[in-house]
């Protein structure tokens, strides 16, 4: 068994991997992962190319989801991307933040900070950084963001609660997140549970719905809702790199599955704050 400095190690020396892979690479696997398909060429992520802002050299394919398209950003506002990769979804929300706002992108991975610092520079985007750091120990001062964002990272961190109380600190009063994540419903085999690749592909590393839920509500945020959620379907030809055909029979037949999901929640005055008019 890992601990927990191994496995972000191994999600590190992984992601400087995939800054250097194409994006049909990326995307026929689980997050970039080994293991690619031949029966599927995208197993999660969704289509940004319709969305303003898109930058297709910024694309490596490794979402699950659209967080910015539901995050609800304004003109003006700052907003954070945790594990912005090569800065596809900071660039995206500079769309809606304008000139007037800031977008802020944090990965722990030197190549991918270097390739998004490299975009952004080709685009001429001077209200767009990338800072090297651990997003369960953010490089940000506290009630910094009006808005965080992050797409198929959380579930490759393993105290994803430090990480939601970091989000909860970086937060402005009033301020919310809008956040794509892997997660699960039901039981995962311990062979894919405790496969490394599979977790630097997102998938092993997922935790069960409820339990995802349960800790941004215990962290403190409001008005926590599901925007969306789409089943993810591995295909045989992956599995067949863990699983017997038997096992992977089992692994068909159980209820529920793996799910990306997007989620919102609201950081709000607590009743100990200043003016809250509650006390």
């Amino acid at each position: 068994m890992q601990n927990d400095t191994e496995l972000k190690e191994l999600v590190r020396q992984k992601y400087a991997e995939i800054a250097l892979q194409d994006k049909e690479t990326n995307m026929s696997s689980c997050c970039g992962a080994g293991g690619c398909s031949t029966e599927v060429y995208n197993i999660m992520s969704d289509d940004y190319t319709q969305l303003e802002g898109y930058n297709p050299d910024a694309d490596l394919g490794l979402g699950c989801g659209l967080p910015t398209e539901f995050a609800d950003i304004k003109e003006g506002d700052t907003v954070i991307d945790l594990g912005s990769g090569a800065g596809n979804d900071c660039f995206v929300a500079r769309r809606f933040t304008g000139d007037k706002g800031k977008v802020i992108g944090i990965d722990f991975t030197e190549p991918m900070i270097a390739k998004a610092r490299a975009n952004a520079e080709q685009l001429g985007y001077n209200n767009v950084e990338f800072r090297q750091g651990d997003i369960e120990k953010m490089p940000v001062t506290a009630n910094t963001a009006d808005v965080i964002v992050s797409n198929c990272v959380l579930n490759l961190v393993p105290n994803k609660d430090g990480v939601f109380k970091e989000i909860y600190r970086v937060l402005k009063t009033g301020g919310h997140f809008s956040i794509s994540d892997v997660v699960l419903q039901g039981g995962l085999p311990d062979k894919l549970r405790s496969a490394a690749e599979m977790y630097a592909g997102c998938i092993s590393g997922a935790i069960q719905r409820s339990e995802y839920l349960e800790l941004i509500h215990r962290n403190g945020f409001k008005n926590v809702t599901v925007q969306k959620q789409k089943e993810i379907v591995i295909p045989d030809d992956i599995l067949k790199s863990y699983l017997t055909e038997q096992e992977i029979a089992e692994y068909r037949s159980i209820k529920g599955g793996i799910y990306s999901v997007t989620v919102y929640a609201e950081k709000l005055a607590s009743c100990c704050e200043p003016g809250s008019g509650c006390c």
